[in-house]
């Protein structure tokens, strides 16, 4: 049975391929300063962070933390987020750091720079392992 199409929007298979994409999505979460991102902020999938007049240390969550928060994760399975340098004041380079369980692949950094943004992938590579990949 073919899902009705009501309203707009694409419906996979449906061949509504000239229609936009919808999808919801979470408002932005906040980091300020120094901080351990938890499992939450992480796969919301846009960290907005303020990291005041000085360099910030964005460590990632323990990766068993966030297997046990996946449960349905299997090896392979990826999600994407970006953090955004909001700083109005310019001062702060923010920085990913790694946890237990996570390797880092590429540059980390955000630069100091108000509105600057860098997307990242997080990948599951192993039980309580996963890497995290600059994208851009």
């Amino acid at each position: 049975m073919t899902i009705p199409n009501v309203g707009g929007g694409y419906q996979l298979g449906d061949g509504n391929l000239a229609e936009i994409v919808l999808s919801n999505v979470a408002a932005p979460v906040t980091a300020a300063g120094d901080a351990t991102l938890s499992v939450a902020q992480l796969t919301n999938g846009i960290i907005l962070g303020s990291p005041g007049s000085s360099a910030a240390a964005y460590t990632l969550p323990l990766a068993a933390t966030l297997d046990a928060a996946l449960g349905n994760a299997k090896i392979g399975s990826a999600f994407d987020f970006s953090v955004v340098n909001v700083n109005g004041s310019g001062g702060g380079i923010i920085t990913m750091t790694t946890n237990t369980g996570w390797s880092l692949v590429g540059l980390m950094t955000i630069a100091a720079t108000a509105g600057t943004a860098q997307a990242f992938r997080a990948r599951k590579s192993g039980d309580a392992t996963w890497s995290l990949y600059r994208l851009s």
